[in-house]
């Protein structure tokens, strides 16, 4: 958008997937930097991923807005771009590129994807203005040494305890800053480490209240996981459903798969996902949605399985798209893939949606069973919990065996119990007797 004075605001672009908002993490460029085209200018953070931000305009900077840890709304001004000396309004590098005109998106680089080459990670070497006013012209420019830190994690947690990175010591390759570092300088007794400056209290992560309550803004991805949970509760009638099963097979089964080929292991996650895939294929109403405002219910074609994966950020559920198509090994290096990136947050916000049915294996937390709420649209999510030495009945001698418990929660509006509860004993008869689930693929 150009503007009266000839300069060029860079407004904040559609993220896609209806996100309206997104934080920033850290900007990459100063008042008075000279930028090119697509050079990346900030880093944000939405509820789905952080992303870095390349400009569409080429020219000097001469504001910045918004300051880190600060919500921006999609549409608003981001960065304030003038053209160099001798360059016109219509210098074809100083306009978006088709696909940006378009919102197609692609303006955004998902952190760690790769693009752009190691040069968009450049750390400049003077902070940026919190506000959102260009820099004084006869004034000196202010300059400090830009503290040493990669991973975008690291920056919200010191943001988050009101820790100035540039007061810590990195204890990295080349003096990094570490998460561990953070940790350790947020414990130490003496640490009285000034918080960052010009940060509007309503953002920072960890607020003390005057009688010593810590007030948590719910902003980003925990606002998202609240909106999207609370959603699901409001519309959808849900019913969980569970039952104990002998896992001591599927144990068997993964390891003699394991022995035969140990160059390409099988994950009990794997062979869970199989199973499912199975269920899905003979219960198809399962593997749905409600459309709402056409009053209908729409059975995908292909089983898009999302995983759900605890991370630093929060609760995600990365999706494998059409893993119905993926054979077990398939399914297992993709989960081992996935479930990694989600962790390290370098999933684009494309891989954490349209999944048409949730797999939970909330058994890594300890925990025997559970009642989980429904990834909003889907139609259901089976849950596992940890496998345990019990008791068991077999073949009418009492024995000790590996169990764990399954539940199943499901949209009553998609199906009754009839179909829930035969899906549920497919997968669970699958667990038991594995040679069953060959059988059926």
């Amino acid at each position: 958008m150009t503007t009266a004075t000839g300069t060029r605001d860079f407004l904040l672009p559609d993220l896609g997937e209806g996100l309206s908002e997104a934080e920033i993490v850290e900007w990459r460029v100063a008042v008075g930097d000279v930028v090119t085209v697509d050079q990346t200018v900030v880093e944000v953070e939405t509820a789905k991923a952080v992303v870095d931000v390349p400009c569409p305009y080429a020219g000097r900077v001469v504001a910045l807005h918004g300051a880190a840890g600060e919500v921006r709304p999609v549409g608003q001004p981001l960065i304030t771009i003038a053209a160099l000396d001798g360059a016109g309004g219509d210098d074809p590098h100083a306009t978006y590129r088709e696909e940006e005109r378009a919102g197609s998106g692609n303006v955004l680089i998902g952190y760690g994807t790769g693009h752009g080459g190691s040069g968009r990670r450049r750390r400049r070497p003077r902070l940026a203005p919190a506000t959102g006013a260009p820099a004084p012209a006869d004034g000196p420019e202010r300059t400090v040494a830009a503290p040493l830190v990669i991973s975008p994690i690291v920056r919200r947690l010191a943001r988050e305890r009101g820790l100035d990175l540039a007061a810590l010591h990195g204890t990295g390759p080349g003096g990094v800053i570490r998460r561990a570092d953070v940790e350790a300088a947020s414990a130490a007794p003496a640490a009285k480490l000034a918080a960052v400056p010009d940060t509007p209290a309503a953002h920072v992560g960890l607020a003390p209240a005057a009688d010593g309550d810590v007030v948590i803004p719910l902003t980003g991805i925990r606002k998202a996981i609240a909106d999207k949970l609370s959603r699901s509760r409001r519309e959808i009638p849900e019913v969980t459903i569970w039952v104990d099963v002998d896992a001591t097979g599927l144990l068997a089964t993964r390891a003699a798969i394991n022995a035969a080929t140990p160059d390409a292991p099988v994950s009990i996650l794997a062979l869970l996902a199989r199973i499912c895939l199975s269920g899905l294929r003979r219960y198809p109403q399962l593997n749905a949605h409600v459309d709402t405002e056409g009053q209908r219910i729409v059975q995908s074609a292909g089983v898009h399985l999302g995983i759900a994966a605890q991370t630093d950020r929060g609760l995600v559920v990365p999706v494998l798209r059409d893993a119905q198509r993926l054979t077990t090994r398939e399914l297992a290096a993709a989960l081992a893939e996935t479930t990694a990136a989600a962790r390290a947050g370098t999933l684009p916000p494309a891989r954490l949606t349209g999944g048409t049915f949730t797999l939970n294996n909330y058994g890594v937390f300890g925990v025997d069973g559970s009642t989980p709420i429904i990834n909003h649209p889907e139609a259901a999510l089976l849950g596992v919990g940890r496998i345990v030495d019990k008791p068991w009945v077999v073949d009418g001698q009492l024995a000790v065996r590996k169990v764990t418990q399954l539940s199943l929660t499901f949209d009553h509006r998609v199906c009754d119990g009839g179909v829930a509860g035969g899906f549920l004993r497919h997968v669970a008869d699958c667990v038991e007797q594995p040679a069953l689930l060959v059988a059926n693929v």
